[in-house]
């Protein structure tokens, strides 16, 4: 079992209260709005939550990664959609500390370590979402600027951006750039105000509704030589460091989620009446619980080993890589899982949007497919156990 530090239980206390007092009685109506509760970046920037593990050294509070999933999982316990307000500036800022430059570290850190300012990642594309090879979007060089073009989808907060790492494909020729591979996609960090940046739409999704997931397009969009992060053509290469430290964020959100739906189901089943008694005094419904506790306390498990290896600093890339995986693909099948007995459990009420276990199963969902959906996430663990490139 995980052993929690004292600053650790203050940060998960703060942050539970916070939660209570500012999400949960908010939790049902973002999601039936599909609104993102934006009054509520400025006060987890405030708190240093929103930029939590950029070092102390650029003005962030260090935190390790068992800490974030901690916190994070606090948050997903009530609502999965403001879950990004627990470190939504670190999938920008970790490339720039793997890959960036010291002057790109103390420009930009510094600026994201304030939490006034909102980032993304914009990754995915139309043609491309775990296909990373098959990116459209180009970036041709210019003098010392590069010139982007295309269009990004299903962009995790991007309407919120100021700021958006953006990949891309660079080479000196249109063959070398329309070419499939990765080793050919670089890193750009783009300012969403800049002439030849639009938003799109935000997508209308089945879950986690109140989470903006946003299309960006580039046309003729000028971005100078200093803002792209690592060299060229190594930018997607250099930053999968920080997709493996991403991956147990989202198992934790998994897994604060299914503790969410679990209690729920839990205290159903103490007070429901059928048949003359309490539903949870049947031998059905305990069965049911007992796998749910079951399921949450391994997959529990499995997420804390990983954070703690990556923390110590004890595994290899490929060791790294596998659990990394593992823990996503594990805990977010058991979310799916727990979630949907939780309906169950509740029956006709669980169905209803009365209770919150039929949010919590959409939410569940999308876990199994963002962050490299959960059978890329097998191939992952295949390849690695097996030695194979790729």
């Amino acid at each position: 079992m995980l052993k929690l530090t004292d600053t650790q239980r203050e940060l998960i206390d703060t942050v539970r209260r916070v939660v209570q007092k500012e999400i949960a009685p908010i939790a049902r109506e973002i999601d039936e709005k599909e609104e993102f509760p934006r009054h509520l970046i400025p006060l987890f920037g405030e708190m240093g939550l929103m930029q939590a593990r950029i070092p102390e050294a650029y003005g962030g509070l260090g935190l390790d990664l068992t800490t974030m999933c901690l916190l994070s999982e606090e948050v997903a316990k009530v609502s999965h959609a403001c879950t990004p307000l627990i470190g939504l500036n670190s999938m920008t800022a970790l490339p720039i500390l793997h890959i960036g430059t010291e002057a790109q570290k103390n420009r930009w850190l510094p600026l994201f370590a304030e939490g006034k300012t909102p980032t993304a990642v914009g990754i995915t594309e139309p043609h491309a979402g775990s296909d990373v090879a098959a990116l459209r979007t180009q970036a041709v060089r210019d003098g010392d600027h590069y010139v982007l073009n295309g269009q990004k989808c299903f962009i995790t907060m991007g309407a919120t951006a100021h700021y958006v790492m953006v990949y891309a494909k660079t080479g000196a020729t249109p063959e070398e750039r329309s070419r499939r591979g990765i080793d050919n996609i670089s890193a750009f960090i783009i300012d969403t105000k800049a002439e030849g940046f639009r938003f799109g739409r935000d997508e209308p999704c089945m879950g986690i509704r109140a989470t903006p997931h946003t299309e960006l397009y580039f046309e003729n969009l000028r971005v100078p030589e200093d803002c792209r992060i690592g060299e060229e053509g190594k930018g997607f290469l250099g930053a999968m460091a920080s997709l493996d430290q991403n991956r147990p964020m989202v198992a934790a959100n998994a897994v604060g989620l299914a503790r969410g739906a679990f209690e729920t189901a839990l205290a159903y089943a103490k007070e429901r009446k059928a048949f003359g008694k309490a539903i949870g005094e049947f031998q059905a419904i305990q069965h049911m619980l007992a796998d749910m506790a079951m399921q949450i306390e391994a997959a529990s498990a499995l997420l804390y080993r990983c954070t703690t290896m990556i923390d110590e600093g004890s595994g290899d890339h490929n060791q790294v890589a596998a659990l990394a995986s593992m823990a996503k693909c594990f805990t977010t099948d058991m979310c799916m899982k727990v979630t949907t007995d939780a309906v169950q459990i509740l029956g006709a009420a669980g169905y209803s949007r009365e209770y919150p276990v039929e949010r919590y199963m959409r939410d569940a969902k999308v876990m199994q497919i963002y962050e490299g959906t959960n059978q890329i996430q097998r191939n992952i663990i295949a390849k690695r156990l097996l030695g194979l490139r790729g």
